[in-house]
């Protein structure tokens, strides 16, 4: 019986702070980052205050935890879209493109919004499995002879990532998708 407690527990604690953080996006969404208290959160999720600052501290905590969730499966689509796709250079290029369109999608977001989920411990550990990720593809399509071996994987993995700050701006999908033919052609072997 104290498992079975234990679980439905756990259970509730994790619907409650998944309802904070749908809620205070919502909020966040509709008033912007400067219109949204802590009572707001509460009321509209339906929760006590009390309970509310057991879970988050202030809004920006809790602001913080909903982006490393949203952090966290951008990650997790993006190599499973890596993971469908074939050969190295290939499965490169589908990456490329999967952290390229979510880049432009994030044009546009509120500066003061993104200046406050842009920061921290959790952004730092997100680029980093990025750059990682597309570090390991290169070194596998410079093993497969598809990518040129003459700059390191590193050293190029941290090219494609600044390259693809272009993508921030890009006008549409087809530009995109141009910027990641851009980066391959670079870092393709020459003929």
């Amino acid at each position: 019986m104290p498992k079975l407690w234990n679980e439905t527990i756990d259970a509730h604690r994790r619907e409650v702070r998944a309802a904070i953080l749908d809620t205070t996006a919502t909020l966040v969404a509709e008033y912007g980052l400067r219109g949204v208290t802590m009572s707001a959160i509460a009321e509209r999720a339906g929760i006590g205050r009390a309970t509310l600052y057991k879970y988050f501290s202030d809004v920006e905590s809790i602001l913080t935890a909903w982006h490393e969730q949203q952090m966290a499966g951008h990650l997790a689509e993006i190599a499973e879209i890596r993971d469908r796709a074939g050969a190295p250079a290939e499965r490169l290029a589908v990456v490329l493109e999967a952290f390229a369109v979510r880049s432009r999608r994030s044009q546009g977001h509120d500066s003061a919004i993104a200046a406050t989920l842009h920061r921290g411990r959790h952004m730092t550990a997100a680029e980093q499995h990025v750059h990682t990720m597309i570090r390991g593809l290169i070194a596998e399509g410079a093993a497969a002879g598809s990518i040129r071996a003459d700059v390191s994987a590193a050293e190029l993995a941290s090219y494609c990532v600044h390259a693809l700050t272009a993508a921030e701006t890009s006008t549409s999908t087809a530009a995109v998708r141009r910027l990641v033919e851009v980066i391959m052609s670079g870092l393709r072997l020459a003929p």
